[in-house]
């Protein structure tokens, strides 16, 4: 059933703001009148467009930024934590206009956005107060105090597969710490943050320790990398971008935090139930999609039940729904853009000529729909480890499947790879399992299907990234140490 119509209107603040920054408290006119549209994914059409910033538009934020330090970086625990919980609250008001802004910018389909889209940054806002009402910052060690301070301003480029995900795991605890903030979300889906940041100024953020600039790349996210008075960027986006903002980063000797790319492997031991496992585990790879940088999609399964596997996969990929985003029995939306289209197209391509077996799915769109970036859900199976679509992130609803003879193998084939963000594995015997998710390289291994936990570390190994976030420990990437010797205090 599709929603009422006359609701897929942009929420108003995104129609007031949307040509403007926020800047020092307020919302302020870019120093630039360049202007880039905001497909619709679904309809290939624009539904707003963004103002472009430039280097002084970043200057003027930067400048914001670390005159608020001062002040900002000295409030108590206490104030902290009141202005969290004045962000959870009026977060929590505006739930419909996020999902509405994500659904629009980026193609989710309104369940999703709904169910898990605009909840999940709500979730990290809430993770990051209880962490910080529990978490020290000073601790001692003999007539030594250790203190945990505010790096300082930290410059935030965010992606735009899950835009307020990742957009509240590094405000949440910029804020927690005591750091002020400069925030690029990707320009491709750069609405919902303009929510964000509406709802930031609601919840009385004092004026200068958030900042919006919306931009590309190369422009703006240059200018924060290369910024002397940025201390931290904290970087999610692909492997190419993350590598210039490090490389831009260098000659200012800031801190770089990164979470990028990443082709996780679910092993499915020998001795697990196939089917429960698999109807459970690829119901989660085609979430958003198949646009998560932590879904499974390798799996691995006992060489000679590959033919079972491929049937028990294929069978829940065809009972999905394909279509409009705002139809609430849609399960898989549109790709974001043209860009990812043609490169998931692609890479279904290689898969086929490089001799994987087709089960399901295959390139082109979808019947029935002509207009909109819509993927066929696809599935290969008798894959091996070396063809693209095992190796490369695809970041659409396409999934391989690899056949291993040992465990060994299945350990051997999930680490050989460049990324290392997460992992999966499945066991009658739980004590096996545990053992093999020790072996795994990778930051993040769910065991027999256990969710993630928001207070734990999200980040990987590899070209997967070198920062953590969540939690305390995204906390801790704000944060300097300082050792004060003969405190007798």
């Amino acid at each position: 059933m599709s929603i009422d119509t006359a609701s897929l209107a942009l929420p108003r603040v995104v129609t007031e703001h949307a040509r403007q920054f926020f800047i020092d408290g307020r919302w302020t006119e870019p120093s630039s009148s360049a202007t880039l549209d905001v497909i619709n994914p679904a309809t290939e059409t624009p539904v707003a467009a963004i103002s472009l910033g430039t280097a002084a538009d970043v200057d003027a934020a930067v400048a914001a930024a670390k005159r608020a330090f001062d002040t900002f970086s000295q409030t108590s625990v206490e104030e902290r934590i009141a202005l969290l919980e004045r962000v959870v609250a009026a977060y929590e008001d505006r739930m419909d206009e996020i999902a509405m802004a994500v659904m629009l910018e980026m193609g989710a389909p309104i369940s999703v956005a709904r169910q898990r889209q605009a909840p999940a940054g709500l979730g990290h806002f809430k993770t990051t107060l209880a962490a910080l009402k529990a978490f020290s910052f000073e601790q001692t060690m003999g007539t030594t105090t250790l203190r945990h301070e505010p790096i300082g301003v930290a410059g935030l480029i965010t992606p735009w597969n899950w835009p307020l995900n990742q957009s509240a795991l590094k405000i949440a605890p910029a804020l927690a710490v005591g750091c002020t903030i400069v925030l690029k979300p990707s320009e491709v889906a750069p609405l919902s943050s303009i929510v964000l940041a509406s709802i930031l100024e609601d919840a009385g953020v004092p004026a200068g320790v958030f900042n919006l600039v919306q931009g590309d790349g190369p422009t703006v996210g240059a200018a924060l990398s290369e910024h002397p008075d940025i201390d931290i960027i904290s970087f999610t986006g692909s492997n190419r971008a993350g590598a210039d903002v490090a490389r831009r980063a260098a000659d200012t000797f800031k801190r770089v935090s990164q979470e990028m790319g990443g082709k996780s492997a679910n092993i499915v031991l020998d001795d697990a139930d196939l089917e429960t496992v698999l109807m459970r585990d690829v119901a989660k790879m085609y979430v958003n999609s198949g646009q998560s940088c932590n879904a499974g999609t390798r799996i691995l399964v006992p060489r000679d039940r590959m033919d079972e596997a491929a049937a028990i996969a294929a069978r829940y990929v065809d009972q999905l729904v394909v279509g409009p985003p705002a139809d609430e029995a849609t399960n898989v939306g549109p790709l974001v853009s043209e860009i990812q289209f043609d490169r998931v197209q692609e890479l279904i391509e290689s898969g086929i000529a490089a001799g994987a077996t087709l089960v399901t799915g295959g390139t082109g769109r979808p019947e029935g729909l002509s207009t909109g970036f819509y993927v066929r859900p696809t599935v290969f199976a008798d894959a091996s480890n070396d063809m693209r679509i095992a190796r490369e992130e695809i970041f659409g609803p396409v999934l391989t499947i690899i056949g291993y003879d040992d465990e060994a193998e299945a350990v051997e084939i999930a680490n050989d790879s460049d990324y290392g963000l997460a992992g999966m594995v499945s066991s009658a015997d739980h004590d096996r399992a545990r053992q093999v998710a020790r072996r795994m390289r990778t930051g993040m291994v769910h065991i027999n299907g256990a969710s993630a936990n928001p207070a734990a570390p999200f980040g990987g190994y590899k070209k997967s990234g070198n920062g953590r976030e969540g939690g305390e420990h995204g906390m801790r990437e704000f944060l300097e140490v300082k050792s004060l010797f003969g405190d007798l205090s």
